[in-house]
């Protein structure tokens, strides 16, 4: 397959043609050596769950129709569904945990290099958790929310805290369900036990289970990373960026970081400011050291500093092919051990940072909370080091006019921006909503995949046909960057817009598609919806709003993870290219209609990713008309008669 046909970035295709040219393998290359992939994988017709297999069950012939064990394809396909989304939720989750234990070293004084930057959000998040403020100091507080928060990973009794922030309707159907999530560990551990040979094969129990586990995800990990990221680094604003592989400088020291954890990226920023590290570069030749980022670390150093994302998942490989990238560190999550094979032909070091994610053939330094700054300069002083090696003939930096990108819009951000300070309020989102300026809003999250050629609609082709269409849309990870690298998410960007919502983009001031952040700050899309339903008149839950999601180009069990919640949650959910259960007739029925008679909302897949974008908006439009919000209100003109009937006592 030539580069063209995998991608329409003119960037990204200058780079894949230059690595073919090269010789250097990408991960496009083994997507195709894959073909055809095996149908039974696909299909979810496939067990490895005891020795007793690998069964498979064979839907079109006259092969078997169940495994040895005589689980039959709903059981097979409902226990996969169920492990990604525990899968999922262990890795967002795993991600909280990391980032509460640092909240309690920092309060600790511990953890040299971090403090604590968000007082407000701080003291937002103890009165949500019961946590006593009056007459404490802010550490104290800090390191009691701290330990909280990791009490709901093991808790013996109860359920998670923070789903109180959900409306009181959604609580009360979670609870009728008994889905409501216990400790985040506990689900996760239950739904390997339930998926393990011989225990739980009902597939409409898998699947509520999913929901149960999934909902410890979007309302206990994600959740609590998040709001544990803002008060440690610092709750987005709005702020200016750019986004694209010419971020990189031909002059400087070039760092990229990669991964998902900001811990290890704040540390970085953090020794990269050094005045003594800057000058060790420019005592080698360089002007500076430069900072940029891949996949959701690039997300949070973008929302939150504006420092340059290089660009989304399937890029990091194109990234160390410009031939200019001294040093990438990388912590965990979606990051490709091919990666190994590119640095090979070039300058440049690969190093791991956390003993939970190594990789065969990288260079390793361990960080932790107590040694993050510390050992920061270090992986700092190797790229510096390592600057003098660059061969200029190798250098190829994309040229690119604009990549610019106006990020950070957080859910505190969006409700000071829509009414202040004092008046902070979504009111003026639904408002406009009903007087249907706005549609309504449109979440994309998730992944980007080599499966998706050329000529197939991207993210960015959707939005366009979304804001076209007057539908505000939100962005958080790889859909986020991909959008960012396109453009879309400036406020000049109005000018595509339907009429009414580039009314309110020009009176807001906001892009038509706001960057929310990383893929675990879709629990910022939860608080916006739950907020919306607070606010009054589009509802009385989050299944009622003129809302919906999705991810064309699904890949992590996390994305299966994050789908399941929203679900849950009761929004309803698109997902490109193919379904995790497809060789499951029943549980696919379960999923994408069953479910919004328990929960309010269901899923979708959807092979013609041209079409999800239509899905969406018809969706909400049906939602607009349950509200009653479609009637078109014909104008009144007053006469006299008409204005003695006012009421205009004070």
């Amino acid at each position: 397959m030539e580069p063209k046909e995998r991608t329409t970035d003119d960037v990204a295709l200058e780079l894949l043609k230059r690595m073919k040219e090269g010789g250097i393998e990408s991960i496009y290359d083994r997507h195709q050596a894959q073909q055809p992939q095996c149908g039974f994988g696909q299909l979810a017709l496939c067990c490895r769950h005891c020795n007793w297999g690998p069964c498979n069950i064979d839907p079109f012939g006259k092969g078997p129709k169940r495994g040895v064990c005589g689980a039959d394809a709903n059981t097979f396909a409902a226990r996969h569904f169920l492990r990604m989304a525990a899968a999922g939720t262990a890795s967002h989750s795993d991600h909280a945990r990391a980032a509460a234990y640092l909240l309690v070293s920092v309060a600790r004084g511990k953890a040299p290099g971090y403090q604590i930057k968000d007082v407000d959000k701080l003291m937002m998040v103890a009165q949500w958790l019961g946590v006593k403020t009056e007459g404490r100091k802010t550490n104290e507080i800090a390191e009691e929310i701290g330990n909280t928060l990791l009490g709901e990973f093991g808790k013996p009794h109860g359920t998670l805290l923070f789903l109180k922030r959900a409306p009181e309707t959604r609580q009360k159907l979670w609870q009728k369900l008994g889905i409501a999530p216990r400790a985040i560990d506990r689900e996760i551990a239950e739904s390997m036990h339930r998926t393990s040979m011989g225990t739980d094969q009902d597939y409409r129990n898998l699947v509520k289970q999913a929901m149960r586990v999934s909902l410890a995800d979007g309302w206990g990990g994600c959740m609590i990373a998040t709001e544990i990221q803002d008060i440690l680094f610092g709750t987005p604003k709005p702020v200016l960026g750019k986004a694209n592989l010419g971020v990189l400088k031909k002059d400087e020291v070039n760092i990229l970081v990669h991964g998902h954890e900001p811990q290890l990226s704040e540390a970085i920023v953090i020794a990269a400011s050094d005045p003594s590290l800057v000058k060790a570069a420019q005592a080698v030749g360089a002007k500076g050291i430069s900072i940029a980022g891949i996949c959701c670390t690039a997300n949070e150093l973008l929302v939150r500093h504006g420092i340059p994302l290089a660009g989304h998942m399937t890029m990091q490989e194109m990234a160390l092919a410009t031939g200019a990238v001294e040093l990438m560190v990388v912590d965990v999550q979606c990051v490709i051990q091919g990666l190994t094979e590119v640095v090979k032909h070039f300058h440049t070091k690969l190093v791991t940072t956390l003993s939970k994610g190594k990789i065969y053939g990288a260079e390793h330094v361990e960080i932790t909370d107590e040694t993050a700054l510390e050992q920061a300069k270090k992986i700092v002083w190797m790229a510096i080091d390592n600057y003098p090696n660059r061969n200029a003939a190798k250098v190829f930096i994309p040229q690119v006019k604009d990549g610019g990108v106006v990020a950070g819009f957080s859910h505190e951000t969006i409700k000071y921006m829509l009414g202040g300070r004092y008046r902070a309020s979504y009111r003026p989102l639904n408002d406009n909503i009903m007087n249907g300026r706005i549609r309504g809003v449109v979440g994309i999250a998730g992944c980007t995949s080599p499966k998706v050629a050329a000529g197939q609609q991207c993210y960015a082709s959707m939005v366009k046909e979304l804001i076209a269409n007057d539908f505000l849309v939100v962005g958080t990870g790889c859909a986020a960057g991909e959008c960012a690298t396109g453009g879309l998410m400036i406020p000049e960007y109005k000018d595509a817009c339907g009429k009414g919502l580039k009314e309110v983009c020009e009176a807001v001031g906001i892009p038509p598609v706001l960057h929310a952040g990383a893929c675990v700050d879709n629990s910022r899309i939860l608080i916006a919806c739950s907020e919306m339903v607070k606010e009054g008149g589009l509802g009385n839950d989050i299944s009622d709003l003129p809302v919906a999601g999705a991810c064309l180009e699904w890949m992590s069990e996390k994305a299966i993870a994050i789908g399941q919640y929203f679900v849950a949650s009761g929004i309803f959910v698109v997902f490109g290219m193919n379904s995790p259960v497809s060789g499951a007739p029943d549980v696919l029925k379960l999923l994408t209609k069953e479910l919004e008679e328990e929960v309010g909302a269901r899923w979708a897949f959807e092979t013609d990713l041209k079409k999800v974008g239509r899905l969406m908006m018809d969706h909400i439009e049906k939602k607009r008309d349950a509200l009653g919000i479609n009637v078109a209100k014909e104008r009144k003109l007053y006469d006299m008669e008409d204005r003695r009937k006012l009421d205009v006592s004070i």
